[in-house]
This record gives structure tokens, C-alpha cells and sequence, in this order.
């Protein structure tokens, strides 16, 4: 699993366009399981990026937001609601996706903000369909 989860990431760092770092968090746990980046960030700033994308993800208020969409589409299932959420920063373009094959890992793109959202995303869901089941 730690192989295929580290490929991922580099496929993601090399493939998609303006890629400066790319990670997989684990929401069961919260954890970073593996990050690839141009740049070097202290431990702990990538510690918040993983308690971060959790909150993104699985905060409180967006489980019950989740909920409250569900219901009123009368969709009856425990899969999350919210699959992609793309952020934008000063200089760059955070883009967070679940893993299709389980919703408990989450892969993070960050390109620079100049980067083509189209080709961002269409990049990110190639890579990840490569990967398959992890």
C-alpha cells in the first residue's frame, strides 16, 4: 500500500500541470501518508495541511451540510456528499480529491495559481483513474 500510495504522489507531482506539491492524507487517522513537494516545508506545517484537509472534508459542520444535501435529494447512502474541493490562495491552487476507491483518503494537489483549472482537474482524475484501487 505504501508504494502505491508514494507512486500516486509522484505521478501527481510530475503529471499535473504547475504541480509544486502533491499529498495523500488518511481521514481515518488524519495522517499524511506521503508528500511530495519542489519546496521544503518543517514537518509541522504539513501536519496542519493534513488536519486541515479533515476539517475541509469531515469538519462538524460540513458532515451536517453533507447531510442536509443528501436528504433533501433523497440520496440514502454513506458515501461523503462532497468529492473535490478546489481552494485558491494568493499564488496557488489547492486542489483536494477523494479517492474513489474508499472515501477515507484524500490526495492534495497544489499547482501554482496560474495553472489552467481545466487541465488541473482533468490532470488530477486521469492520474488518479491510472492509479486504481489503492
Amino acid at each position: 500500500m505504501t508504494e502505491k500510495i508514494a507512486s500516486l504522489v509522484k505521478s501527481l507531482r510530475v503529471e499535473v500541470p504547475d504541480c509544486v506539491a502533491a499529498g495523500v492524507i488518511d481521514m481515518s487517522t488524519g495522517m499524511l501518508l506521503s508528500v511530495e513537494t519542489v519546496d521544503s516545508h518543517p514537518p509541522e506545517v504539513l501536519d496542519m495541511l493534513a488536519a486541515a484537509t479533515l476539517d475541509l472534508f469531515q469538519g462538524r459542520n460540513v458532515v451536517m451540510i453533507e447531510g442536509i444535501f443528501k436528504e433533501r435529494r433523497g440520496v440514502v447512502s454513506d458515501r461523503h456528499y462532497f468529492q473535490e474541493i478546489l481552494v485558491n490562495s494568493d499564488n496557488l491552487a489547492h486542489l483536494f480529491l477523494r479517492i474513489n476507491s474508499t472515501d477515507e483518503i484524500v490526495a492534495v494537489v497544489v499547482c501554482r495559481k496560474t495553472v489552467n483549472v481545466g487541465m488541473l482537474f482533468a490532470q488530477a482524475r486521469r492520474v488518479l483513474k491510472d492509479h486504481g484501487q489503492l
